[in-house]
């Protein structure tokens, strides 16, 4: 189990265990709002106090709103559209890992998505070899 808070304590990010991999994606979105995402089914994961979220102004039908703390701008998780669960189901949570102490995450290995050049379909490709986590390596 992993709990993960805001900087100022007031949105607080409970998963029920640790993910399987981390993206760094490169998109814009994912860039500037400073996420590094962990994946989870959304019954593996609690979210306690108030958030704001933003949904992509760039896209027709965007997949992801993104949450945030309204206090200290945090970025904390994204939950699937409406548009998205139609299409693919609720089977998707994803929780800003970057809110995690980096000794929480050794082991996990950490991806490097293009996600500037998806265009939403299909594979994507990466970016650079992925690591593991707190290796010297």
């Amino acid at each position: 189990m992993m709990t993960l808070e805001c900087f100022c304590g007031g949105v607080r990010v409970t998963t029920s265990r640790r993910p399987e991999f981390i993206h760094a994606c490169n998109c814009d979105l994912c860039r500037k709002s400073g996420a590094r995402w962990g994946y989870f089914e959304p019954a593996e994961v609690t979210v306690t106090g108030s958030s704001s979220s933003y949904r992509r102004h760039d896209k027709d039908e965007p997949a992801v709103e993104v949450h945030f703390c309204p206090s200290c701008g945090s970025t904390t998780h994204f939950r699937l559209t409406e548009a998205a669960v139609v299409k693919f189901g609720d089977i998707m949570l994803g929780v800003n890992m970057g809110l995690a102490e980096e000794a929480e995450l050794a082991g996990i290995e950490l991806r490097f998505p293009d996600g500037k050049a998806w265009s939403g379909e299909g594979e994507f490709g990466y970016i650079r070899e992925s690591s593991i986590l707190g290796s010297d390596g």
